[in-house]
C-alpha cells in the first residue's frame, strides 16, 4: 500500500525515482509525485492517476533537476485522489518535504493546533501535518526536530524527508510500516520494497521500529529516537531482478500462476530430509504442543482463506479445535485466548496492519505465535515467536496466487509435522501424506499444461454478471478464494457459499443463465454437492463444475466440467485453486481489466 523511493548521489535523481515508482506500482496507488532538491529550492511535481501522468508532466524526469530526491505513489486514505493530496507534501514555507506510508491517527488534533498557530494547510491528508510540524519545531537541527515530531505522532509511518536546510541528506524513519535502505557506491537509497532499488543495488538495511536513517552520498548513519547509534546487519538480496520482471509474460499475475510448481517445490523440498519433515524453525516440543487446547489462525484476505482451509486440515489431522479469524475483527471482540492457545498468523508481506495488531493482541493474552510469512525481516516475522518462511519469491501482482499456494503448502507441512508429534496419525499415513505433498508441484504443472481448456471456458462465460461459488467442507473453504480472485480482478459480482446453505435464502438469487461454479472434489460429500448442482440447474443456472478425474460422473450433471488430478482430500485445494486462478485471469483479460493493478486495491495493506 503506497510506495516510497528516495535517492541521494551524483546522478540526476528524477529518472531513477520514476523507475523506482514504476517497480512499486503493484502496491496499489491513485496518484504519484516526486520532489527534488535542485541546490537552491525544493521542486515538486505531482499528478493524479497512473504513473504515466507524472512521467508526461516531467518529460520522464528530464525537466526536473537535482541529485537528491524522494518519490511516492499514494493510495488514498485521507482526502480524495487529487494532485493536491498526492505526495510529497511541503511545509508552509516549502523548506521541508515529506513522503509517508501509513496513518497518523491524531492528525486532526495536530492540524487544529497548527492551524490555531497560523499554519496554512493545502491538502486534506494526514501526511501534510508531518511536514508542517517539522517546520514549526525546526530550530536549526533537523534530526532533533524529526525526533520531536515523532513524539507527537500516533499511528504508523514510514517517512522520507528532505529539506532546503540540509540539502545533502535524506532522513528516513520507520514505525510499523516497512522501509529499507539501499547501499550503493557514492549514492544511497530508500524504498518501501526491494524491487524499487534492485536496478541499483542488492545490499540493504531493513529499518526496525523507531529507527532513523541519515543518508548522505557516501555514508549511512542509523540511530534510535535517543540518538544512540544502531548497528545494523547488512542483507544481500539473493533473488534476481528477473524475478521482479514479467519475463515475457503479458502480466505478472499469469507469470506467478505459472511459477507455482517451482514455488511449491522451493517451499516443501528443502524441509524434507531422509523421508522426514524437518522444521528447524519450529522449537515447540511435544510436551508444549500437547498443552494447547485450541489453535487460533489470524489473517486477512486470501491469507484468511488459507486459514479457513487450515481449520479443516488441522482439526482433521490434530483433533484440536481451530478458529480461523479475520484479523481485523479479532482484536475488537475480546477474544478468548490464553497461554493454552497456539496462534498461527498468516501474511504474505509480513506487514499487514490488522494481522500484526491481532498478533500482538494474542501475545498480550499469553498465546505462543507461529507466523507464516514470505518477506524475510518483515514486522510479523520479527515479532512472532517463531516464523516459517514460504520462500515464494517476489509476488508483484496485487491478486495473490503463488503466495496463497505456498502458504497452503506450509499448512500441510505443519499439519503432518504436528500430527506425528501428537501421535494422531500412523507412520503409514505420515508417509502417504508426505508422498502426496512432494507430488503436488508435478500435478500442478499437469493442470497448467492444459490451461487452454480453461481459457476456452472463460471465453464462453466472461459476460456473466453474477457468479456464485459453492462447495462443502474443504471445497467451501476453497470457494472463498475462487470467488475473491474473480471479483478482485474482473470486477464481476461474485459470492461464495457453503453449498448446503443455498436453500436457506441465497437460492432465491438464481435465475436463468446465472453462473454457478461448483466445487466437488471432497469425496465424502460429492453426492450431496451433486444434489446442490441439480437444485440450481432446475432454476436456470449454468453450472461449471470442478472435480477430480477419478469422479467422471460429476461431469454428467454439469454443463461444463474441469477435472484435476487426484490427491489426498486435505491437499485438494492446492490443485483446485489453479483452474480458479486461471479462470479469473482469463475472464479479466477478456474484459480488458488492469489485471496486475486492480482498481482500489493495494498489495500490502499497511493501514487498518
Amino acid at each position: 500500500m503506497c510506495g516510497i523511493v528516495g535517492y541521494i548521489g551524483y546522478e540526476q535523481a528524477a529518472p531513477f525515482l520514476l523507475h523506482g515508482l514504476e517497480k512499486l506500482e503493484y502496491r496499489g496507488y491513485d496518484s504519484a509525485g516526486i520532489c527534488l532538491n535542485d541546490g537552491s529550492e525544493l521542486i515538486v511535481k505531482k499528478a493524479k492517476g497512473k504513473l504515466e501522468e507524472l512521467e508526461k508532466l516531467t518529460d520522464y524526469g528530464k525537466n526536473i533537476h537535482g541529485t537528491v530526491g524522494i518519490g511516492h505513489t499514494r493510495w488514498a486514505t485521507h482526502g480524495e485522489p487529487s494532485d493536491v493530496n498526492a505526495h510529497p507534501h511541503l511545509s508552509d514555507s516549502c523548506r521541508f518535504a515529506v513522503v509517508h506510508n501509513g496513518i497518523i491517527e491524531n492528525y486532526l488534533q495536530l492540524k487544529e493546533y497548527l492551524t490555531a498557530k497560523g499554519v496554512t494547510f493545502r491538502s486534506k491528508t494526514d501526511t501534510e501535518v508531518i511536514a508542517q510540524l517539522i517546520e514549526y519545531y525546526y530550530q536549526g537541527d533537523l534530526i532533533d526536530t524529526v525526533i520531536k515530531v515523532l513524539s507527537k505522532l500516533d499511528g504508523s509511518y514510514a517517512l522520507g524527508v528532505i529539506s532546503k536546510e540540509n540539502p545533502d541528506e535524506i532522513i528516513a524513519v520507520r514505525k510499523e510500516s516497512p522501509l529499507i535502505i539501499g547501499i550503493g557506491e557514492n549514492e544511497n537509497y530508500i524504498a518501501s520494497d526491494v524491487p524499487a532499488i534492485l536496478s541499483k543495488t542488492r545490499r540493504i538495511y531493513r529499518l526496525e521500529n523507531n529507527e532513523i536513517a541519515i543518508l548522505r552520498r557516501d555514508s549511512i548513519r542509523i540511530i534510535n529516537t535517543d540518538k544512540d547509534e544502531v548497528r545494523k546487519e547488512e542483507e544481500t538480496i539473493q533473488w534476481d531482478i528477473d524475478a521482479a520482471e514479467k519475463g515475457g509474460y503479458e502480466h505478472f499475475m499469469f507469470k506467478e500462476i505459472m511459477e507455482q510448481p517451482k514455488a511449491l517445490h522451493d517451499t516443501v523440498n528443502p524441509r524434507i530430509k531422509d523421508g522426514r519433515i524437518v522444521l528447524d524453525e519450529i522449537k515447540l516440543t511435544k510436551e508444549q504442543l500437547r498443552q494447547y487446547r485450541k489453535i487460533n489462525i489470524l489473517a486477512c484476505g486470501s491469507a484468511y482463506h488459507v486459514g479457513v482451509v487450515a481449520k479443516y486440515v488441522f482439526e482433521k489431522m490434530l483433533r484440536i479445535p481451530v478458529e480461523a479469524d479475520l484479523a481485523s475483527e479479532f482484536r475488537y471482540r475480546d477474544p478468548i485466548v490464553d497461554d493454552k492457545t497456539l496462534t498461527i498468523v498468516i501474511s504474505q508481506s509480513g506487514e499487514t496492519a490488522d494481522t500484526k495488531e491481532a498478533m500482538k493482541e494474542a501475545q498480550r493474552r499469553g498465546s505462543h505465535v507461529i507466523s507464516i510469512v514470505n518477506v524475510v525481516g518483515s514486522a510479523i516475522a520479527t515479532e512472532s515467536d517463531e516464523v516459517i518462511y514460504t520462500w515464494a519469491g517476489p509476488e508483484i501482482a496485487v491478486a495473490t496466487t503463488k503466495a496463497y499456494s505456498t502458504q497452503l503448502a506450509v499448512v500441510y507441512l505443519l499439519a503432518i509435522y504436528f500430527a506425528e508429534m501428537l501421535g494422531t496419525i500412523t507412520d503409514a499415513e505420515y508417509q502417504y501424506y508426505l508422498k502426496e505433498l512432494e507430488a503436488l508441484p508435478d500435478k500442478i504443472q499437469e493442470i497448467l499444461d492444459h490451461e487452454e481448456n480453461i481459457q476456452y471456458l472463460a471465453s464462453q462465460l466472461f459476460h456473466s454478471r453474477d457468479v456464485f461459488f459453492i462447495g462443502r467442507n474443504i471445497d467451501y473453504a476453497l470457494s472463498l478464494e475462487g470467488s475473491l480472485k474473480l471479483k478482485e480482478i474482473s470486477y464481476i459480482h461474485s459470492e461464495a457459499y457453503a453449498a448446503g446453505e443455498l436453500k436457506h435464502g441465497t437460492i432465491s438469487l438464481i435465475e436463468e443463465g446465472t453462473l454457478v461454479i461448483a466445487l466437488a472434489t471432497h469425496e465424502p460429500l460429492i453426492a450431496k454437492t451433486i444434489s446442490n448442482i441439480e437444485e440450481v440447474q432446475t432454476r436456470g443456472a449454468y453450472v461449471l463444475c470442478l472435480a477430480c478425474e477419478n469422479h467422471q460422473e460429476v461431469g454428467s450433471v454439469a454443463q461444463s466440467t474441469i477435472f484435476i488430478p487426484q490427491t489426498c482430500d486435505m491437499m485438494l485445494p492446492s490443485l483446485a485453486v489453479i483452474p480458479l486462478q486461471l479462470f479469473a485471469y482469463y475472464v479479466a483479460s477478456l474484459k480488458g481489466c488492469d489485471i496486475d493493478k486492480p482498481r482500489n486495491l493495494a498489495k500490502s495493506v499497511t493501514v487498518e
